[in-house]
């Protein structure tokens, strides 16, 4: 074999691993670096300007219900008691035997919270009425919260059908009219004027008809979803002398506890070593139940597709296999665990990502980071874009964190079909955006927001599309919502970074996920970027958004993977990657030392970024993000 072929063989495979090995990392030499928020956001709140709260009077009719709710997830929940209080008869189905889903059977039971700059609980209505029987603590008791679900259920128009699951709906032309369900053996139909789908993977909305993504596929990466977790109980700690040892001694870094929550412990779990690639154990997540015993949201299974049983049922052989070793590890080696014991596990997994439909709007990642209000809000949120690792090869990355955001009614009404709306983390968000969204008390907040809509659509005989098109018809929803404890002040958040020449260059690359400005949204616009993240910047940018010209990553790669390096990048590299990536390589070979002018002059470069980079010789983050978004445009050309 010739050597130049061997060569760009043995290139060519060097690239691909590190291309493998840095998926969603590709900006890992800077990932840790201590950095700080550019500048304070300001908020201003408005005035809502809404219409005094109008009575529903719906007609009635015995033969059917009015609202169907398939799910009774804490959205579920929601979304049943908001149309009963608004003279809906509803009625809620669940597979489980008793309602709260996920918080119950998946024993999720430490809450993501959003709250406002000044303390605001921002998720208010029956999410906070939940939170007040669960005794207002961020990590609850089971039980307790499966008698809480029970008692927000007790309406005397609600009608609960457990032990139920969900098979098809029934459809009338492109309108939901029923579902069909298993019950007791029997396939039984129910017919509703509305359907409220709060299934966790919008599995009423897939089966109707209605498009959805997977995971991350909207931002052109397929297969990857964000890990689950097998939630499990310990027994044999003693909660005050965790606290003792935690907040007194300090004898375990960087971990936090309070009476019922600890968080933490990554200094001692990071040193875990599984048995299996497979899985990863992380920080832990503590919550401590009525009975002394603790719940732990730590361990991390990767590959488990939550549209497929076998592939759940796997997962949980898996983790379940691998948690006496862990807690062996648990007690060698963190203070305050030398007498756990194994007390059991969840009964089913806690999936974080499946479907993500598409509906009238999409949530973006720019919507969250960059705190956008919209006239059509029912939610408002505030939790960092948390993204969980999506396989052994990343572990996980923060994509900002909003002071505030709000959720528009069109997330939740999706296309294709009628009398339907779809509450929960498989609603109309983007991969990126639902790091946030997804979490349930913003779910609970879209809950009220289905419920009253729903009633409010049949009191008014008018469909979800024409009420999200109908500003009217939204600020009387929002009324009613609003008079039944919901939190929906308008609000203005003033950001430094907006004004930046570069900030449409900064949304573009977030938007791809091409840069992680983590907790404390620093987006690095003055400093300069090394080599190997501009690298993987264009690199990703070309394989993420544009599909149908993968050629020019094989074509560019013998030539760049020269710049996979921790160091400064000059003019000359950012514009040789640019000219390459552009089918200038020829050009680019002939002209050494005046590639940036070349590449200015070829349409790579904006005027901008050119005049910025020339002060110093060195690329910005800023100049790079301004330089991926030009060089897009310049190929979609």
């Amino acid at each position: 074999m010739p050597k130049k072929y061997f060569i760009i063989i043995i290139t060519l495979f060097i690239v691909s691993v590190l291309i493998i090995t840095a998926v969603g990392g590709y900006f890992y030499v800077e990932k840790y670096k201590k950095s700080s928020q550019e500048a304070k956001a300001k908020v201003i709140e408005g005035n809502a300007n809404l219409p005094s709260p109008i009575k529903l009077n719906l007609p009635k009719d015995g033969s059917q219900y009015d609202v169907i709710v398939v799910g009774a997830e804490p959205e579920g929940v929601a979304a049943a008691r908001s149309a009963a209080k608004n003279d809906a008869k509803v009625l809620i189905i669940d597979k489980h035997d008793g309602p709260g889903g996920l918080m119950t059977y998946g024993m999720l039971n430490t809450i993501d919270m959003s709250k406002g700059p000044d303390g605001t609980l921002l998720t208010q209505g029956t999410f906070k009425e939940f939170f007040k029987g669960i005794g207002s603590k961020n990590s609850f008791d089971v039980k307790k919260a499966k008698e809480v679900f029970l008692k927000l259920l007790n309406l005397p128009n609600i009608t609960q059908s457990y032990n139920t699951v969900f098979e098809k709906p029934i459809m009338d032309g492109n309108k939901i009219i029923g579902i069909t369900a298993l019950k007791d053996g029997k396939e039984v139909n129910y017919y509703g004027k509305r359907i409220i789908d709060a299934t966790q993977d919008a599995s009423v909305a897939a089966s109707a008809g209605v498009p959805y993504t997977i995971g991350a596929e909207d931002m052109g990466v397929k297969g990857k979803v964000q890990a689950s977790t097998l939630v499990f109980r310990l027994k044999g700690i003693d909660w005050n002398n965790l606290i003792k040892i935690i907040k007194y001694e300090k004898k375990i870094p960087a971990t936090y506890i309070n009476d019922t929550s600890a968080n933490g412990f990554l200094s001692i779990t990071k040193n875990y070593k599984p048995s299996t690639p497979m899985l990863r154990l992380r920080g832990l997540n503590l919550g401590r139940q009525d009975d002394g015993t603790v719940l732990v949201n730590a361990l991390l299974i990767y590959g488990v597709d939550g549209l497929d049983q076998s592939s759940i049922e796997k997962g949980m052989e898996l983790a379940k296999k691998e948690l006496p070793r862990i807690v062996q590890f648990f007690r060698e080696n963190i203070p305050g665990f030398e007498k756990v014991q194994l007390d059991g596990t969840a009964d089913e997994l806690y999936i974080r990502e499946t479907r993500h439909i598409k509906g009238y709007y999409t949530l973006d990642i720019n919507d969250v980071v960059f705190n956008r209000d919209f006239y059509d809000r029912i939610a408002i949120g505030s939790y960092p874009v948390d993204i969980q690792a999506t396989s052994p090869e990343d572990t996980g990355y923060v994509y900002g964190k909003p002071v505030e955001y709000a959720v528009p009614f069109r997330c939740i009404v999706p296309e294709k079909v009628e009398n339907l709306l779809v509450v929960g983390r498989s609603a109309s968000y983007s991969h990126l955006a639902a790091g946030s969204a997804r979490t349930i008390p913003i779910g609970m907040a879209e809950g009220d927001a289905a419920g009253v809509a729903s009633a409010y659509s049949i009191a008014k005989d008018k469909s979800f599309a024409d009420i999200a098109k109908s500003e009217e018809d939204i600020k009387n929803i929002q009324s009613i919502l609003v008079s039944q404890g919901a939190y929906l002040k308008p609000f203005k958040v003033e950001e430094a970074v907006e004004k930046s020449w570069a900030f449409d260059g900064l949304k573009f690359v977030l938007h791809w996920g091409l840069v992680v400005p983590g907790y404390t949204n620093d987006f690095k616009l003055s400093e300069n970027i090394k080599s190997i993240s501009f690298y993987y910047m264009t690199y990703k940018m070309i394989e993420r958004s544009m599909p149908s010209k993968q050629q020019l990553l094989s074509e560019g790669s013998q030539y760049l993977q020269k710049y996979i390096v921790d160091k400064p990048l000059t003019k000359e590299e950012a514009a040789d990657i640019l000219l390459t990536y552009a089918g200038y390589r020829n050009e680019a070979d002939g002209n050494s030392g005046d590639l940036f002018k070349l590449a200015y002059e070829k349409g790579l470069v904006s005027k901008e970024a050119y005049m910025d980079v020339l002060k110093s010789g060195y690329v910005k983050w800023q100049d790079a993000y301004d330089m991926t978004l030009t060089l897009y445009k310049y190929l979609n050309k």
